[in-house]
């Protein structure tokens, strides 16, 4: 697909918090960040990251050796741990004004990072480099400024087992609500599996976005306006009545409100349930755990009659820069250098992933035509995650989940549900 193309096909995201007064920050003559400079003249900066970890090994340090031939005098230390351990170290950092120079960031994080004024403005680094952000698919902000930039998305399309379809008589993937729902019940009433599957658990309340909130997204419904919860509108209304309406028709699997995702990928791997909103990341793990399991991925299915752009639900692996780093020249270069074309291409081709850069193509769409349907998926949407950037946002979705439950169980009311969790998000606000 040619450059114009895919311009037409970007959609940034823009996350608003406006309880959160965030100042400006002045990159230059901060002080924090552990790089340095040696006898030399060579200027050392740090990578903190848990992405190496996840990767084949060298890849990462590979493509980084890539930036440092390009940029002599400029040393890059790649700061490299678990998801958990990197996420501690950068809040200590924070604390302290010691973030490394560059940094990976969740969405999920931005938002306190943000307001201790720990990572740097973006957009203010945007316009002083004269840097053209149209080729980003997507930036995360807090208070109309940009804090992170997702350099990879792992999207989380439906996934339908094929023969499971075909036994109960569904000829294609669902494309619209009405369509999910009778192919949930042909599986249900005509197979030994359940139609689809819910992940409600409390201890990982994801589910509420990547399973619940992803169906208003796909329609391009919100959730926020201006930035404040906004969860009485018609379109949180309608999709909350849909799955509400979905579950007492017995569709689910059981277990739904201890059910973690891990729980129901290995459901559908094992044929037991005939669709599932999944990440992208699960497509190797099922295919090397069910070899002859046939399926399928396709677009989030949307309100019926909705023709426009489709959010689809992702997670990221972020970039940001430190606002204490001693090195704001070289970190802004590193982070040029991993969102432009070329390299941007290589990192979302060794994670499985698709690009923060409009115009990258990943080497694994021309061999594997799941990943091809995905990649099409990605490019005709745009990546929808209202959570990022929100303050406590893991808490905000356990607060829905518990209203949800309550709902499913009979004990409240949509409107009491959707009233009850405005209420304690407006308070988390």
């Amino acid at each position: 697909m040619g450059k114009g193309a895919h311009m037409t096909q970007k959609r940034k995201i823009l996350f608003s918090v406006s309880a959160v007064a965030v100042a400006s920050l002045a990159l230059a003559g901060c002080s924090g960040g552990s790089g340095g400079v040696d006898a030399d003249g060579n200027v050392t900066i740090e990578l903190a990251q848990w992405w190496e970890p996840e990767l084949p090994d060298g890849e990462l340090r590979a493509l980084i050796d890539q930036f440092e031939d390009a940029n002599p005098g400029i040393k890059v230390d790649l700061l490299s741990g678990p998801y958990a351990s990197t996420r501690e170290q950068l809040v200590a950092g924070a604390a302290s004004g010691t973030m490394p120079d560059v940094v990976g960031l969740d969405g999920a994080w931005v938002n306190d990072f943000a307001k201790q004024g720990a990572i740097a403005d973006l957009s203010a680094l945007i316009d002083e480099n004269g840097y053209d952000d149209s080729q980003l698919a997507s930036q995360v902000q807090v208070n109309g400024a940009t804090y992170m930039v997702p350099a990879v998305n792992f999207v989380y399309p439906l996934y339908t087992n094929d023969a499971l379809l075909a036994e109960a008589g569904v000829d294609a993937p669902p494309s619209d609500r009405s369509e999910f729902a009778d192919a949930a019940r042909a599986i249900t009433e005509s197979t030994d599996a359940a139609g689809t599957a819910m992940p409600l658990s409390l201890e990982t309340p994801s589910g509420v976005q990547n399973q619940v909130m992803s169906w208003l997204w796909a329609s391009g419904g919100s959730m926020l306006k201006d930035g404040e919860p906004d969860l009485t509108n018609q379109g949180v209304v309608d999709t909350i009545t849909y799955f509400d309406d979905l579950y007492q028709e017995g569709v689910f699997a059981p277990g739904a409100f201890t059910m973690k995702e891990q729980d129901m990928v290995e459901e559908f791997t094992n044929g037991r349930v005939g669709m599932m909103v999944d990440s992208l990341a699960h497509l190797n793990l099922i295919r090397e755990s069910n070899p002859d399991l046939e399926f399928s991925i396709s677009a989030l299915p949307a309100e019926d009659g909705y023709d426009g752009k489709r959010g689809i639900p992702y997670a990221s692996w972020g970039l940001g820069i430190s606002s204490s780093t001693e090195h704001p020249e070289e970190a802004w270069k590193l982070f040029e250098f991993l969102m432009s074309e070329d390299a941007n291409s290589q990192l979302s081709s060794m994670a499985k992933a698709f690009p923060g850069n409009v115009d990258s193509v990943p080497d694994f769409v021309e061999d594997d035509d799941l990943m091809a349907k995905a990649f099409e998926i990605y490019q005709d949407g745009y990546p929808a995650n209202e959570f990022t950037g929100l303050p406590v946002a893991e808490e905000l979705m356990r607060q829905m989940n518990t209203q949800f439950q309550s709902l499913l169980q009979g004990d409240i009311s949509v409107d009491e549900m959707l009233k009850n969790t405005q209420e304690s998000w407006s308070a988390e606000f």
